[in-house]
């Protein structure tokens, strides 16, 4: 997925657009029609129609406008102002928008679209973030037609959620939250919003997988779905065949700005927890430890002796963190946090996440062959999650003698001076590379600096030489090395080669 994510934009499905004030609905692109020209069979609902579901629930669709601020500093009129928030949520850079949504001239305001979904007969609607991130003003045109402002609750941009609120003359009809935790691929569902502003619509199709991971934060957890959907369908329900939520609509994979049948929600069971802090305290102040993580990989788990791949490793401790604080280690490989189990990255970035600043808890670390465990109490911070550290290159084969094909060379201060290296630095410098070894397999380049062999620190090229010649004895199949580029430290494991 992330190899496709640089050839293609993943996209917010943001307002179809950003229009220059008034809102033209009208002002559609002339071709419009064809971005709706999806396969039109499908599989069929029980019955051989959903119309009794849309019936029961479209009137709890509303469609979001919010008018905001254009921004000055913009280039031209064919980038959203949404870009930057696109690149902090989905790490890509937001899709081109149709010509006739270009960014209003000298300063004016501009007004986006999105949807919504009403969860309380009192006026209370769930959205994206991003569909009223920096929103001066947030109206609700409900499914009849009436207009309504309405009121920010809370907003979450780690999670892509928001919850706004109108007064209405009467209680408004709502839709019921689902059990997302049920659906399976295949699985029927319906996304309901409003497509480029045309007006509310209902599309169908299936679970096409679960958990999909965008690299966006600590929340990722997709369903992605084949259910056309575009721009202004975000924040709109993602519904079973039982009419419940078990989604909302949030972004789509695509080439061209238009639905290719890749679509993404964000999971119901996720999402009403969420909500529900939302609406009591408005904001949410996410768990924090303060540590660089990366994956555990097979030659990862043989270096430090552990029975399966499965874990956080730490290559960094943030310093002055609860991590620091609990005593964690670089090289310490987290496999649990208040006895739950971590079997990657991305399981600790959302337990932490989910815990409160002040909690106490444990954390279950693997270190020099055994299990330990720590006690730890969560901090907070907005500014962040626990970080994943750059992941090495591809390993190469296994072999029998301890050689990974680097040269090693002593922190001189020429070359300290040369590779602007702090004052107190301390390892082996690899001078040269092998193309054909293991060490080049895997991304180490000259001018690294190893910091540490299994887990070891090391003080100078000697003392790294014999420590990755005695991991070799030992009988493992790779030797884990920590390793210092720039300001970023990265744990490599690097399979033996012969020779």
């Amino acid at each position: 997925m992330s190899s496709l994510l640089h050839k293609h934009r993943l996209a917010a499905l943001v307002g179809a657009a950003i229009l220059a004030t008034p809102l033209a609905l009208s002002a559609l692109p002339g071709n419009h029609t064809t971005a709706f020209a999806q396969a039109a069979g499908g599989l069929s609902a029980p019955g051989g129609s959903y119309a009794s579901i849309v019936a029961a629930d479209k009137p709890a669709v509303v469609t979001i406008t919010t008018t905001m601020k254009a921004d000055p500093n913009a280039d031209d009129g064919t980038v959203s102002p949404f870009d930057e928030q696109f690149r902090q949520f989905f790490g890509q850079q937001g899709i081109p928008l149709p010509p006739q949504a270009q960014r209003p001239q000298n300063g004016g305001e501009q007004m986006a679209l999105g949807s919504g979904f009403v969860i309380s007969s009192d006026g209370y609607i769930v959205t994206n973030n991003h569909v009223i991130d920096n929103a001066k003003t947030i109206k609700v045109t409900l499914d009849d037609g009436t207009e309504l402002s309405a009121k920010l609750i809370g907003a979450d941009a780690k999670s892509d959620l928001a919850v706004v609120k109108v007064t209405a003359p009467k209680p408004l009809t709502t839709v019921t939250w689902g059990d997302s935790d049920r659906l399976r691929a295949g699985d029927q569902i319906l996304a309901i919003g409003n497509p480029f502003g045309i007006g509310t619509t209902v599309t169908a199709g299936i679970v096409s997988a679960r958990g999909r991971d965008l690299h966006s934060g600590p929340y990722d957890d997709f369903i992605q779905i084949d259910a056309p959907i575009n721009h202004g369908n975000s924040g709109g329900p993602l519904v079973d065949i039982d009419g419940k939520v078990v989604g909302i609509n949030t972004a789509i994979y695509s080439p061209n700005g238009g639905s290719v049948g890749v679509g993404f929600a964000i999971p119901s069971d996720q999402a009403q927890k969420i909500v529900a802090k939302l609406m009591k305290d408005g904001s949410i102040k996410h768990g924090f430890i303060g540590v660089q993580i990366q994956p555990v990989t097979g030659d990862v788990a043989n270096a430090v002796g552990l029975a399966k791949a499965e874990g956080a490793l730490v290559a960094k401790v943030e310093p002055d963190t609860p991590a620091a604080k609990a005593g964690v280690r670089a090289g310490d490989v987290i496999t649990a946090l208040g006895g739950a189990p971590v079997t990657a990255p991305r399981d600790l970035s959302r337990k932490v996440a989910d815990l409160s600043q002040g909690e106490k808890t444990k954390l279950t670390v693997w270190r020099e062959g055994e299990s330990r465990e720590l006690a730890m109490t969560i901090g907070g911070n907005d500014t962040g999650t626990e970080q994943a550290a750059a992941e090495p290159g591809k390993g190469a084969k296994e072999a029998q003698v301890a050689t990974i094909g680097v040269g090693l060379a002593d922190i001189t201060p020429d070359v300290r001076e040369a590779l602007n290296l702090p004052r107190g630095e301390t390892g082996a410098v690899i001078e040269s590379v092998s193309p054909s070894k293991p060490a080049a397999d895997a991304g180490l380049q000259t001018g690294d600096v190893i910091v540490s062999v299994n887990q070891a620190p090391v003080k100078s090229a000697k003392e790294a030489r014999t420590a990755i010649a005695e991991a070799g004895k030992s009988g493992r199949k790779s030797v884990l090395l920590l390793v210092q580029r720039g300001d970023e430290q990265t744990f490599v494991a690097v399979p033996f080669s012969v020779g």
